[in-house]
C-alpha cells in the first residue's frame, strides 16, 4: 500500500476525534453560530447547508435537518418540505458558485449504508465536472481536490450574496 503523509491532518484528526466524544458534531455546529469557522453557508426554518469537511470533490455540500434525526421519517412535513427546499437551494448556490456540469445527490442511511455520521440524517451534493475522476482514485487510492474548504465557503458566500445564507420563512 502507498503511503500519502498528510502531517497538517494531525491537528484536524485529533480535534474532530475528541468533538465526536462530545456528541453530534451537526447539532454543535448548528448551536455554535460560528458559521463561518464552521462552513455553514445556508440556515432555513428547520435545516442548514454546510460545507463537508471530509469532500469527495470541490463544492461537497450537505443539507441537514435543524433537528436531530436519523430518518426522514421522524421529521414533520413541514421540516420535510423545509429540508427538500434547502437541498433545491444549495444545489442552485453550488451551481452558481462552481459552474459543475453535473450532481450527484443523495443519502447514506444507517451505518452500514455507509453514513459517516447516521445519528443524524444529512443529504450529499457533490458537484460533478467531465475528468473529475481520474486515474488517481482508481490506481492509487488518491483524490485530487483542487479547492480549499475555505476557498469553497467563500466562493459560495460570495457568489450568492445576500440570497440564502439568514433565509428565515
Amino acid at each position: 500500500m502507498d503511503v500519502l503523509w498528510a502531517p497538517w491532518r494531525k491537528t484536524y484528526v485529533e480535534k474532530v476525534s475528541k468533538a465526536r466524544k462530545k456528541g453530534c458534531v451537526f447539532c454543535r455546529i448548528l448551536k455554535e453560530n460560528k458559521d463561518r469557522e464552521r462552513y455553514i453557508f445556508l440556515r432555513t426554518e428547520h435545516s442548514f447547508g454546510v460545507l463537508n469537511i471530509y469532500p469527495f470533490n470541490g463544492g461537497h455540500a450537505l443539507v441537514l435537518p435543524q433537528r436531530h434525526v436519523d430518518s426522514l421519517e421522524k421529521l414533520s412535513q413541514d421540516e420535510r418540505t423545509d429540508l427538500m427546499d434547502a437541498l433545491i437551494k444549495v444545489k442552485a448556490m453550488c451551481r452558481k458558485a462552481f459552474n459543475p456540469q453535473a450532481f450527484n445527490v443523495g443519502m447514506n442511511v444507517g451505518h452500514l449504508a455507509g453514513a459517516g455520521i447516521p445519528e443524524h440524517l444529512h443529504i450529499h451534493v457533490v458537484p460533478r465536472w467531465s475528468g473529475d475522476v481520474n486515474f488517481l482514485p482508481a490506481l492509487f487510492g488518491t483524490k485530487v481536490i483542487p479547492i480549499s474548504l475555505e476557498d469553497t465557503y467563500e466562493r459560495i458566500i460570495n457568489e450568492n450574496k445576500g440570497r440564502h445564507r439568514k433565509e428565515r420563512r
